[in-house]
């Protein structure tokens, strides 16, 4: 059971996102084939591709924060003093974590309503509470890695470094 946790701390984003993106160029490529060299095409292939592109997205949010390299102004860090820059960091991930939070709250409010309206997408057939859910699961992990990245910017409060 560690082992498997241990794997999936490391592991779970960049796996998914490597199968995603795997699976996403596979369909692509086999759609211009299809549509090139055979003169037909699938109906369902660019909807299947936009739905991984999106799940893709959402869970390399999640990836982002666990390798701590989202989307940061490194130069207006520099205007604040040397000794209050880790403060600073920690605010920002502290915010980037209630963000997420409001987006998993959120967007299960969405995917749950959706859910109850029973749409599916035009080709697939998807129920789209399925599209709906990938920021609750992005962000739900991009939360946890926030946590994570929380606890470990705290902890190198006292030592020299970052």
């Amino acid at each position: 059971m560690k082992k498997l946790i241990h794997w999936l701390d490391e592991y779970l984003e960049i796996s998914l996102c490597v199968a995603l993106m795997s699976v996403m160029t596979v369909v692509i490529f086999v759609q211009v084939v299809m549509r090139y060299v055979f003169h037909n095409s699938l109906t369902w292939s660019e909807e299947f591709a936009r739905y991984c592109f999106i799940w893709l997205i959402y869970l390399g949010i999640s990836y982002g924060c666990k390798i701590m390299k989202h989307i940061k102004i490194d130069a207006a860090l520099k205007l604040f003093p040397e000794k209050m820059r880790p403060y600073v960091v920690i605010f920002g991930d502290l915010c980037v974590l209630a963000f997420a939070v409001y987006i998993v709250i959120t967007g299960w409010e969405l995917t749950m309503f959706q859910a109850q309206l029973g749409k599916t997408s035009p080709a697939l057939g998807l129920p789209l509470q399925f599209v709906n859910a990938a920021p609750v699961a992005g962000f739900f992990l991009a939360a946890i890695r926030q946590i994570q990245t929380i606890f470990y910017r705290v902890g190198q409060l006292g030592k020299d470094g970052e």
